[in-house]
Parts: C-alpha cells; sequence; structure tokens
C-alpha cells in the first residue's frame, strides 16, 4: 500500500489541471446555443408528428423517439450550463450529478440507437419490390424503440452507482475523467461498452447505406427512366445524411477513449497523454452532444411535411414583415400567401 499512494496521487497530479476561464465561458455559451436550437427543433418535430388526424408511419415513429430523447438531453442541460459559468464548479452535490451523467449518456445510447433504426428502416422500404412501399408495420417499429430505451437504460444504470463528482482544488466537478479514473476496470468496461453502442451500429450504418446505394445504381442501369428511382434516391440521401451525423458526432468522441483505453490496458500513460486526453475529451464531448442538434436536421430530410411546416413557417414571417408596412396591398398579398404557404401541401405526410 506503501507503492499505492505515490501513484495515486502522481494520477491525481496529472488530472487535476484546470482549464483557463476562457474555456468554462465558450462552454456554457456553447450549450445555451445547443438548448435553443435543439429545443426549437425538436418541439417543432413533435408538434407536427401528433397533429391531430395524421398517421405516422415505422421511420416517423423512430424519428419521434429520436425527438424525444433529445428533449430529455436538453433537460439536463441547465445544469452543464451552470457548472461552466461556475468555473467547473458543481453547485447541485453528487446526486443530481449522476442523474445528470445519466441522461446525458441515455441520449448518446438511444441516439444511435434510433439512427441505426432509422437506416434500416429506409433499407427495408428500398429492398420491397415495389418502388412505393407502404408503411413499414407501426407495430414492429415501438417494439423496436421499446428494445431501444431498454438496452440504453442497462448500458448507463451503473452511472448511478459511480461517483462521477469529486471535489478538486476546492471546487466540486462533475462528469470530469477523474471522478471516474479510480472504477476497477474501467478500460475493459469503457471498450465493451463502446464496441455494443457504437462500433456495432456504425457498421450496421455503413451497410445500409451500401446495400441502398447499390440498389440505386442497379435500378438506374435497369430502367433508367423508372419513376421509383426518385424513392431510392431519397431514401440513400437520408441514410447518407445519418451516417455523415454519426461520423461527425460520435466518431471523434469514441476513438479518442477507445484509443486512451486500450492505452491503459498496455501500459501507464505519462501525464502529458492524460492531460491530453482530457483536453480532447472535453472537445470531443460538445461534438458529440451537437447531435441533439442535428438530429432536426434530419427530420428535415426525412420528413416532407416537417420540411414544408418549417419553409411555411418562413415564408407566412417573411409575407407578414413584407406586407405589415403598408395596408393597401393586403389583400393581393394575401392571396400570394395562400398560393405559397397554404395549408393543401403541408398536409403531407412523407417520411
Amino acid at each position: 500500500s506503501s507503492t499505492a499512494d505515490p501513484l495515486v496521487h502522481q494520477a491525481n497530479s496529472c488530472l487535476s489541471h484546470h482549464p483557463p476561464r476562457a474555456v468554462s465561458v465558450a462552454l456554457s455559451l456553447f450549450y445555451a446555443a445547443l438548448l435553443v436550437f435543439s429545443a426549437l427543433g425538436n418541439i417543432l418535430a413533435l408538434c407536427l408528428a401528433y397533429q391531430k388526424g395524421k398517421k405516422i408511419n415505422s421511420t416517423g415513429i423512430y424519428l419521434v423517439h429520436l425527438a424525444v430523447s433529445d428533449l430529455l438531453f436538453t433537460l439536463a442541460l441547465p445544469g452543464k450550463i451552470v457548472y461552466y459559468m461556475l468555473d467547473f464548479s458543481w453547485p447541485f452535490g453528487g446526486a443530481f450529478c449522476r442523474l445528470t451523467a445519466l441522461i446525458l449518456y441515455l441520449n448518446t445510447h438511444s441516439g444511435i440507437y434510433l439512427m441505426t433504426c432509422v437506416s434500416v428502416d429506409r433499407s427495408l422500404a428500398v429492398a420491397r419490390a415495389r418502388p412505393c412501399p407502404r408503411p413499414r408495420e407501426p407495430g414492429r417499429a415501438r417494439l423496436a424503440c421499446v428494445a431501444v430505451w431498454a438496452l440504453a437504460s442497462l448500458q448507463t444504470a451503473p452511472l448511478l452507482l459511480i461517483p462521477m463528482s469529486k471535489r478538486v482544488a476546492g471546487r466540486l466537478t462533475c462528469m470530469e475523467f477523474e471522478s471516474v479514473e479510480p472504477v476497477l476496470g474501467l478500460p475493459a468496461l469503457v471498450l465493451g461498452t463502446s464496441a455494443v453502442s457504437f462500433c456495432g451500429p456504425a457498421g450496421i450504418l455503413l451497410f445500409c447505406y451500401l446495400k441502398v446505394t447499390l440498389k440505386l445504381c442497379r435500378t438506374a442501369q435497369d430502367s433508367p427512366l423508372t419513376s421509383g428511382k426518385r424513392h431510392y434516391r431519397r431514401a440513400c440521401l437520408l441514410t447518407l445524411v445519418v451516417l455523415v451525423a454519426v461520423a461527425v458526432c460520435f466518431v471523434p468522441y469514441h476513438l479518442n477513449v477507445i484509443q486512451f483505453m486500450v492505452r491503459k490496458l498496455l501500459r501507464r500513460p505519462t501525464c502529458p497523454e492524460q492531460r491530453a486526453f482530457k483536453l480532447c475529451l472535453q472537445l470531443t464531448v460538445c461534438i458529440m452532444n451537437l447531435n441533439c442538434g442535428i438530429d432536426p436536421v434530419i427530420y428535415s430530410f426525412a420528413s416532407t411535411r416537417y420540411r414544408k411546416r418549417l419553409l411555411g413557417i418562413l415564408k407566412l414571417k417573411a409575407s407578414a414583415s413584407s406586407s405589415s408596412p403598408s395596408l393597401g396591398k393586403n389583400s393581393s398579398e394575401t392571396g400570394s400567401v395562400n398560393q405559397t404557404g397554404g395549408s393543401a401541401p403541408l398536409e403531407e405526410n412523407e417520411v
């Protein structure tokens, strides 16, 4: 035990390097902007999905659950904003820190799984013989979402048992690496979780994109003038957007974590390596959390009704602002608004 204490002290001194004040200010502004954008985009998606008289197909069900996951994530953002505003000082206690970590990583795992479900769903749609298949069975999609939430909950539930806060230099930190670094078997646990929640879904996403792309190429060669080519092209575009979103948001974080945990299994990382990892961790976690702001972009590619309603709102606001200075032009401008922003085109529900 006499030899273990200096090693523990050395690990703590390597990691307890307080970032500059500018970093905490930048992080608080970043998460504040992310909170606003994510809340607005995902609330709009849920409002459109549950309009009276509208039926939701299987892709829509996955996107609704993705919006719910992102809105759950936004509930944890005020705590993170306050944490960074107070210069990496957590004022809410250890229990709330664990709950916040649970919500954040629940969104991470469920988000990847639901994006994978969207890609698989579009791949199955393209595999149908008819160019415009009927919606996949919503009941099966709901069961898949239940399985997604159950798996994500099982993966994140242990966070409630792990201390996620630690007092460093008079501050109570939250969700920093030095809090979980002493956990026994951490490298193997993190690598196993990454294999299930990232490597597996990423491989499925890549397979779905290649499958849809090959189907599109075969369709273009067999019948260049077929009307179904547009359907395949949309499915290919949606799968590509999901693949890019996963690559941009989740690949940097998981690569950073995986390479560091592999090093820890092989040898003890040096102090510069540990500090570099912690710095990269702050950056890659921010990029990973961008997924809740990027998901509304996926909705616009997946849902014609979402895209048209969003464009309709923007057109109505633009026409209202242009018509307000002159009341004499109201009748003619109202006619143009009815043509461009009327309700008929917005009633479509293509996903």
